[in-house]
């Protein structure tokens, strides 16, 4: 025992010690393989924050062990590409290298924000995959090769259901329609489908029913958005029925029919506002809620949020886009010789809309607001037809296009298995599921 504490304690087991430990280091400095001059812990902070959960960052310094660097990142918004880049620390010449190729296939001035993308580079900078996200639908895969890159778009492996979905009015169609839809873009296409036939906003009561037939689409089991709706019916409890069956009969774009042939959509929408409330009615006297006074009201008053798009009710020109007392920042339309309409309290313009242009029918010219006298957020919607206002909810107008004939007799035809699935005693249900593969060219339309 005194032995081996006087060999402890001696210059010969010190140095032995230190050589061990030297040797120690070097042999972890050989497992630990690291840019120059960095630590791992420098190494980890060097790589941009993306958003990415542990498990993804603790891949992403794993990569570095193997000389290569994994960068995720998404365009923010105001982004281009380069600055989206730059944001995540893409090096310029994988930057360069990404650009050029994309640009074969993805229109930069198209991108969004949200759109995604995944870069891997080795431990020189270069680029060896680059995976980029247009859409959900859309992503093209760049690839380092031994002939150079290759771009190539993903094929996608969806899902699609059709549905069968049902209600009742109770209060508002809104909260007709089940809690489990995925998005309120249903409803607006549903209302926008019979804004023709039916204003939502005055002429709902309780007890109407309704059913429609949409597909839903999913990606690896996520919910990706619906597609237009294929068929629908509103009953109204008077027995008044309105139909609307996807078709197209001029090989050029679908529009809805019912089964006499009759397109829905007119030369006039029935309020150009898809869902909101009948504030104030059209009158010939009317004590105005600010001056007091009694005045006529030669249109009607559409309660709703500040923001809400305000559609074109026909295709037109504008005569007028500004400022006009009362009225606030008002719009006027010019339809042939016939009609004027006009659009006013809103809280801002369409983008670049100015005197003479041309709008199409649905199209956004404005936002609900509440500029001018108002006493709450609304549009004042006024229809003139040869000079004098009229009641825009007593007006009729003509359908844009009736089939007859031989052109009618295919239309039920085509839409005969849509009526059978429409009146089918089966209320909200799943009628058929679908595997699909989305390939190059190939174009799936979403609500």
């Amino acid at each position: 025992m005194r032995a081996l504490k006087k060999f402890f304690s001696s210059p010969h087991f010190i140095t032995l010690a230190v050589f061990f430990f030297a040797l120690a280091i070097f042999l972890m400095g050989g497992i630990i393989d690291l840019p120059s001059g960095k630590t791992l812990r420098d190494a980890k902070a060097s790589i941009p924050d993306t958003g990415l959960s542990t498990a993804s960052t603790q891949a992403e310094v794993s990569g570095i062990n193997n000389e290569t660097f994994d960068i995720e990142g998404e365009l923010h918004q105001g982004d281009t590409l380069s600055k989206s880049f730059q944001r995540y620390g893409v090096p310029s010449q994988a930057k360069a290298m990404i650009i050029e190729n994309l640009r074969q296939m993805v229109d930069f001035k198209k991108l969004r924000p949200g759109n995604r993308y995944s870069i891997k580079v080795d431990d020189k900078e270069e680029l060896l995959k680059c995976v980029f996200e247009v859409s959900p639908l859309e992503s093209y895969t760049l690839v380092h090769t031994n002939d150079g890159y290759r771009i190539a778009r993903d094929k996608k492996f969806l899902e699609s259901k059709k549905l069968k979905i049902s209600g009742s009015v109770n209060s508002t169609l809104f909260e007709g329609f089940p809690a489990d839809i995925k998005t309120p873009k249903l409803v607006y296409a549903f209302a926008d489908i019979f804004s023709s036939r039916i204003d939502f906003n005055t002429e709902t009561r309780v007890g109407d029913r309704f059913s429609l037939i949409v597909e839903e689409y999913y990606l690896f089991g996520k919910f990706i958005g619906y597609g237009p709706i294929l068929a629908g019916k509103y009953e109204r409890s008077n027995g008044e029925l309105f139909e609307a069956f996807r078709y197209n009969s001029d090989g050029k774009s679908d529009s809805y029919f019912d089964r006499d042939g009759r397109e829905l959509g007119s030369s006039f929408l029935r309020s150009p506002v898809t869902i909101g409330r009948v504030s104030s009615r059209f009158s010939w006297r009317r004590k105005h809620p600010i001056l007091g006074v009694i005045r006529q009201h030669l249109g009607v008053d559409l309660a709703a949020p500040i923001g809400t798009p305000v559609m074109a009710a026909a295709d037109g020109r504008v005569t007028f886009v500004g400022t006009k007392g009362g009225f606030g920042k008002q719009i006027i339309l010019a339809h042939g010789n016939e009609y004027r309409t006009h659009y006013g309290h809103l809280s801002r313009f369409k983008k670049g809309l100015k005197v003479g242009q041309r709008v199409k029918q649905k199209e956004i010219i404005g936002y609900v607001g509440s500029t001018g006298l108002s006493t709450g957020p609304h549009l004042d919607y006024r229809v003139q037809q040869n000079g004098t206002f009229k009641n825009p909810f007593s007006l009729k107008f003509r359908p844009k296009s009736v089939l007859q004939d031989e052109k009618l007799a295919k239309l039920r035809e085509n839409i005969s298995p849509l009526v059978a699935e429409l009146y089918a005693e089966s209320p909200n249900s799943i009628l058929e599921t679908v595997k699909l593969v989305v390939e190059k060219d190939q174009h799936i339309a979403f609500l």
